[in-house]
C-alpha cells in the first residue's frame, strides 16, 4: 500500500483530487471522556462554574470541523453541509460518550473532519471540568463510520 500523501521523493504532499468526482460522503468519530462521578454530576446539574458544559463542547466540535484545514497541514478544504455533535453522559463510565458526524458533497472525504469536531468537543469538556477534576482522560478517539467515495463504507463500534 503506498502512502497518498507522500511522493516519489518521501517529501510531503497534498493530494490532487481534481479528477475525483463530487460526491456525498458523511464520516462519524467518537471518543469519551471520563472523569469522576462527582464531575459527572457538576454537568448534569448544570453547576460547573464555567457554564454549561455540554452546549460549549457541541458548538466547539462543530466550529473545529469547519477548521480542520487550519489545523492538519495536508487536510484539503471542504464546504462543510452539516456537522452533528452529540454528547451522552454516561454515569457507568462514568463520563460523556462524544460522537461527531460531518457530511459534505465534494471529491475528497470527512474522516479528518469528524476526528476534529469530536476531539475538540472532549478538549473542551477537560477545558471546562479540568479546575474539578485533572484526572479526566480522553480516550478511544477513532473513526466509527465512513461512506461514499472510491474506498465505499466503512463502519467499526
Amino acid at each position: 500500500m503506498s502512502l497518498t500523501h507522500i511522493d516519489a521523493t518521501g517529501a510531503a504532499r497534498m493530494v490532487d483530487v481534481s479528477a475525483k468526482p463530487a460526491t456525498v460522503r458523511d464520516a462519524a468519530a467518537s471518543c469519551h471522556v471520563t472523569m469522576r462521578p462527582e464531575t459527572l454530576a457538576l454537568v448534569l446539574d448544570g453547576a460547573a462554574k464555567k457554564g454549561d458544559v455540554l452546549a460549549t463542547a457541541r458548538i466547539a466540535g462543530i466550529m473545529a470541523a469547519k477548521r480542520t484545514a487550519d489545523l492538519i497541514p495536508l487536510c484539503h478544504p471542504l464546504a462543510i453541509a452539516s456537522v452533528t455533535v452529540d454528547l451522552t453522559p454516561d454515569a457507568a463510565l462514568p463520563g460523556i460518550h462524544v460522537r461527531a458526524v460531518v457530511r459534505t458533497t465534494g471529491p475528497t472525504g470527512v474522516e479528518m473532519e469528524a476526528l476534529t469536531a469530536a476531539s475538540v468537543a472532549a478538549l473542551t469538556i477537560y477545558d471546562m471540568l479540568k479546575a474539578a477534576d485533572r484526572a479526566m482522560r480522553i480516550e478511544a478517539l477513532r473513526v466509527v463510520a465512513k461512506s461514499g467515495g472510491k474506498s465505499g463504507d466503512f463502519t467499526q463500534e
